[in-house]
Parts: C-alpha cells; sequence; structure tokens
C-alpha cells in the first residue's frame, strides 16, 4: 500500500477544493497517485452532478468584471442550491475567478469550454458540484462592449449589472457607477420603449387594463376611489395623432373649468406631461433610458444623461439570482 503524505493531500486539497478525507481517500485509492486521484474526485462529482441534475441552481453569487480600460464587462451568476453556500468566500472566490477569465470570451459557450486550472470551466463545474455537494451551475452570461463600461454588484452578490457609455467623459467612473446601480436597482430589461416588439406592447396593454378593471369592480363594491384605466402603457403607442387629441382634449377640460384661453399655454404642458406619464407605465418599469433616474427623480435616466454632454447609453446588461 502506498504511503500517502499530508503534504500530497493538501497538495490534491489545494488543486481540486475538495475536503481532507475526500483528498486522502482518493489518493489511497489510485494508490498515491496524484492524477489518477484527480480522475477518482472528479467522477465522484460527475455522479453527484447526475443525481443533482434535477434540483434548482437559485441561489449563489452575481458577479460583474470590466477590463483594465474599461471597454468590456461581463457578468456572470454562479448559481448553487442553497444561500449558505452562495454566501461562502471561496464560493464567492470562485465565482470571481471564473468572471475574470470570462472577459477573454464572446459566448457562455466558449467561456465554458475555456481551459480553468488544466480542465475546462464546465468540467470544474462538476468537480465543484462533487466538492461541495450541491448542484453548481452558471446560470447566466452576458457582455458588453463599449468605449467606456461601468459595472455595479449589489450587496449580497444577489445582482450585477454594466453598463456601455458611447464616451469616456470627465467623471465617467461615477456616472458608469450610478448607471449601473440604475439598472440593478431598478429591474429595467430593455434600453428604450424603441426597443419593444409592438406585439408585447398590445399584449401587455391588454393584459394591464384587464387587471384594473378587475381591480376596480372590487374597489367599487368597497365605495372606495377606482383606479385610472390607462389607453396606452408605452411611448411607443403615443402617436402625433395620440397626442393631439390628448391636447385638444385637455383644452376642451380646461374651457369647461372656465379657464381663460390665454393661459392656457401655462396649463397645456404640465396636463400633456401628466397624460404620457400615466400612459407610459410599461417603459417607466422596464426601459432604463425612460424610468427616473434614482438619484434624482425630476429627471429620467435619460434626461440625465443627455445633460452630461456628448455621450449616450448604448447597452447595458443585468443578471440576478432566481
Amino acid at each position: 500500500m502506498a504511503e500517502i503524505k499530508a503534504a500530497d493531500v493538501m497538495k490534491l486539497r489545494k488543486a481540486t477544493g475538495s475536503g481532507m478525507m475526500d483528498c486522502k481517500k482518493a489518493l489511497v485509492e489510485a494508490e498515491g497517485d496524484f492524477n489518477g486521484a484527480i480522475e477518482i474526485l472528479r467522477k465522484k462529482g460527475q455522479k453527484i452532478a447526475a443525481k443533482r441534475a434535477d434540483r434548482e441552481s437559485s441561489e449563489g453569487a452575481a458577479i460583474a468584471k470590466v477590463n483594465a480600460d474599461n471597454t468590456v464587462g461581463v457578468s456572470i451568476v454562479l448559481g448553487c442550491e442553497t444561500d449558505f453556500v452562495g454566501k461562502n468566500e471561496s464560493f464567492v472566490d470562485m465565482a470571481t475567478k471564473l468572471a475574470e477569465q470570462a472577459l477573454n470570451y464572446t459566448t457562455k459557450e466558449e467561456f465554458l469550454a475555456s481551459d480553468f486550472g488544466g480542465i475546462t470551466v464546465a468540467e470544474k463545474l462538476i468537480e465543484q458540484t462533487g466538492v461541495i455537494g450541491e448542484k453548481i451551475d452558471l446560470n447566466d452570461f452576458t457582455r458588453v462592449e463599449a468605449p467606456y463600461v461601468g459595472s455595479y454588484i449589489h450587496v449580497g452578490n444577489k445582482i450585477a449589472s454594466l453598463v456601455g457609455l458611447s464616451a469616456k467623459i470627465d467623471g465617467v467612473e461615477a456616472v458608469g457607477k450610478d448607471l449601473a446601480m440604475q439598472a440593478a436597482s431598478m429591474g429595467a430589461t430593455s434600453l428604450s420603449y424603441k426597443d419593444f416588439d409592438p406585439a408585447y406592447v398590445a399584449a401587455e396593454t391588454e393584459a394591464r387594463i384587464a387587471v384594473i378593471e378587475k381591480d376596480n369592480i372590487e374597489l367599487g363594491r368597497l365605495g372606495k376611489t377606482l383606479k385610472n384605466v390607462p389607453q396606452f402603457i408605452s411611448m411607443s403607442q403615443l402617436s402625433e395623432e395620440v397626442l393631439a387629441k390628448a391636447e385638444e382634449a385637455a383644452k376642451a377640460e380646461l374651457a369647461a373649468e372656465g379657464k381663460p384661453e390665454k393661459i392656457w399655454d401655462r396649463i397645456l404642458p404640465g396636463k400633456m406631461e401628466r397624460f404620457i406619464s400615466d400612459n407610459t407605465t410599461l417603459d417607466q418599469e422596464q426601459c432604463l433610458l425612460d424610468q427616473k433616474f434614482i438619484k434624482d427623480e425630476k429627471k429620467t435616466v435619460s434626461e440625465y444623461v443627455s445633460s452630461l454632454g456628448d455621450v449616450s447609453v448604448v447597452n447595458f446588461s443585468r443578471v440576478s439570482l432566481g
């Protein structure tokens, strides 16, 4: 029987992350052969991974990394089964190292096939499933390229975001972080309402109106104030014709209230602003540029960025657990 030295056990543990006893057992089984012991531990990981394939890896760590010149950013979600593992320092460290490596690849598939300490990233995830005893998976991978990329990781590594800007302006680091924080905090899914599919907007409008009308039945029964039923939910629906009709309706309302026509010009902008706000709720919820800026809610994100000079948001990404 081969002599198993403590130094060999430590070397194997450092190489694989496996527990001391697992490493010793693997070395004993491999009769002291280091590479053979690694293979035994990998096969153990494969068996555990197969058994836990149907488990949910909804916990873990969301990590964003940007390269040295801030022109490329990558965010990943390394998933596991429990919050306990997701918060573990070694797990977060592994997720961070994986994100750093991911900067070199453009797709999730390329990244999973890349070398990570002598094995592929995909094999590393299987190995770590055996080490940790939970399903470990790469749940998300996004990449952003731009003249400047800002990043933000929410406390606890639950959300990570990237924002690409068209130029490196004065104070760009703070701007990039603020906008990435906006993307993380407010849950945008699109850059602008201009990116919406008309069919999606139409279906969402119908669904939202149905929900409000149902709520109003109950509110009416209770004698409470009814919710406003919007005609529209996105700026993509507010054509020139729609806005013109809304303005005419506002004028008719002012006339009915007996407001002198000479002061209408001072009142109409506010009414139109309210009309647009009431009928663009989808944009405010899902479009980064159309949301209220978290550091100055008097402005939209688009208005804030425009105030900075010759710069624009060209793309963004947001990944999260769950």
